[in-house]
């Protein structure tokens, strides 16, 4: 019996609609230049005809280091046109890092900004065929167009490596199905149109950049590329550009915030924060701003952000109330199932009553495939099909989730559990705070004992028994830190807390 044609799922779809119904609409702002959405699907395909010229097959992984400008955009389109498995390299990492992850991908070629052409050649252990972007925007308008339509929605698009703070990264698995929803869903739920601006804050290496390489082009926006986040230039851009979007972690926004140029964009401005709980204030302060930050919840292992706080009418109004609840992680995306918040020993939904804490649960179609050349690990990560995040977390009444803290973070003292992220957010309420990072310290009575690691607002002048009597008058006596270190936090290449180093360090806190 014959049907109407079925269509294999993938992102790269976005881009032929976008080239067909808004071709001379702006596309990608890199630089000095600007590209239609004809011309960016047009390299796309030429970009896949050079990749196939230089022997990439399909199956093939092709590694991208560089940082968020055209060349890795356009990667996000003509390395699955090729067929090719997409590898974007953290351009942050040492050269033995990268040199790991180009041997456990089985890289075949790699694309490189030319700045970051010496760390490469220092990484290789093995030659492997490099296309510099020196030469890489002659060589892409000199080839032929080139595509291997997908054969299988839930096939291999992309591995993105973790960060690898306990050990060696690992690769996660992405498949065309799932980073074609989650790239709707991000659309959605950052609302972008044919008039969004979105810049480049957040690295197309984390997490494909949360799927909004292809998000933007499905909503026919434009890709304002930014080589590296600069609180000025980012607000320069905001001011000239009519930025409209962008995402970042919470280090992100506090630097923008005590930025000298912080002002109201006075128009609509939305900013998607993840990758940690932003504390109630930095979004109170980002609300005095006038700018909009939607929180989002989500792993490597999930595309992303596989959940939202969405914001709902019935909300207090006051910025400060409205923060609190805007901190929670959330609900489920829009292609997401609903999260799951369980009892780790029974496997048992707790009670939605926000004290209960239990393990944070994923499943849907922007959940990985697994781990690659890794089946113990991915073993490991599943429960009865659910992916298990390593979080802890509470259910509230509304059916809203909140983070607690990572499983591994929880400080038990006395037998009592603290966790970090209370303590924390009892820390930055005070104006003087910047951020904060607490962790466990050793102790010969009560087992662990909470050790904070802050830093301050440059005019502050704030002491450690200043801030512990603050504290105190907001938790309990027992959760209030022990001992306050003041300095700079150490930071991922992602802008994420190292509590692992902080840790350490701890071990020998006095």
């Amino acid at each position: 019996m014959s049907g109407i044609a079925f269509r294999e799922l993938t992102p790269v779809s976005f881009l032929e609609r976008a080239a067909a119904v808004f071709a001379d609409r702006p596309a990608v702002v890199d630089g000095g230049e600007t590209w239609t959405y004809e011309r960016l699907w047009d390299r796309a395909q030429r970009l896949a005809g050079l990749l196939r010229e230089r022997g990439v097959r399909p199956g093939d992984r092709v590694a991208v280091l560089a940082p968020n400008t055209h060349l890795l955009l356009e990667a996000h389109y003509g390395v699955p046109l090729a067929g090719a498995v997409l590898v974007a390299l953290n351009t942050r990492l040492a050269p033995g890092e990268i040199g790991y992850i180009l041997q456990h991908s089985e890289a075949g070629l790699v694309l490189v900004d030319s700045e970051h052409r010496g760390v490469l050649d220092e990484a290789m252990a093995a030659p492997v065929p490099v296309i510099d972007s020196v030469e890489y925007d002659a060589l892409v308008d000199g080839a032929e167009p080139h595509r291997v339509e997908v054969a299988d929605e839930r096939s291999l698009l992309s591995i993105n490596y973790t960060s690898g703070t306990t050990g060696r990264p690992k690769g996660v698995m992405y498949h065309h199905r799932g980073a074609y929803l989650q790239a709707l869903a991000m659309a959605f739920h950052a609302e972008l149109d044919t008039a969004a601006r979105y810049l480049w804050t957040l690295p197309m290496f984390h997490c494909n950049g949360w799927c909004f390489p292809w998000a933007v082009t499905a909503a026919g926006g434009a890709h304002h590329c930014l080589r590296k986040v600069d609180p000025a230039e980012i607000w320069r851009a905001i001011a000239e550009d009519g930025i409209t979007h962008f995402c970042g972690a919470p280090t992100v926004l506090t630097a923008l915030a005590e930025h000298p140029d912080a002002a109201d964009p006075g128009r609509a401005l939305r900013v998607f924060s993840g990758g940690a709980p932003p504390w109630p204030a930095l979004l109170a302060r980002m609300g005095e701003l006038g700018i909009d930050v939607r929180h989002l919840y989500g792993l490597t292992e999930t595309f992303g952000p596989a959940a939202v706080c969405e914001p709902q009418p019935e909300w207090p109004a006051d910025l400060r109330q409205r923060a609190s609840l805007i901190a929670r992680q959330g609900i489920a995306n829009v292609v997401a199932e609903p999260v799951r918040v369980v009892d780790p020993a029974s496997g048992a939904d707790v009670p939605a009553d926000a004290r209960t804490p239990g393990e944070i649960l994923l499943r849907g179609n922007n959940v990985m495939l697994g781990y690659y050349r890794d089946e113990q690990a991915t073993e490991s990560a599943t429960l009865d099909g659910w992916f298990r995040t390593g979080d802890l977390g509470v259910r509230h009444p509304d059916g809203y989730v909140e983070l607690r803290d990572r499983i591994k973070d929880v400080i038990i003292s006395g037998g009592e559990n603290i966790t970090s992220v209370e303590v924390e957010n009892a820390i930055t309420a005070h104006e003087d705070v910047l951020e904060a990072a607490v962790v466990a310290a050793p102790h010969d009575k009560w087992g662990e004992v909470p050790v904070a690691y802050v830093a301050l607002r440059e005019s502050a002048s704030l002491d450690e028994a200043e801030l512990v009597a603050f504290v105190r008058e907001r938790i309990a006596g027992f959760k209030v830190p022990k001992r306050v270190v003041f300095g700079e936090l150490p930071k991922t290449s992602t802008g994420k807390l190292q509590k692992n180093v902080l840790r350490e360090r701890a071990k020998t806190v006095p």
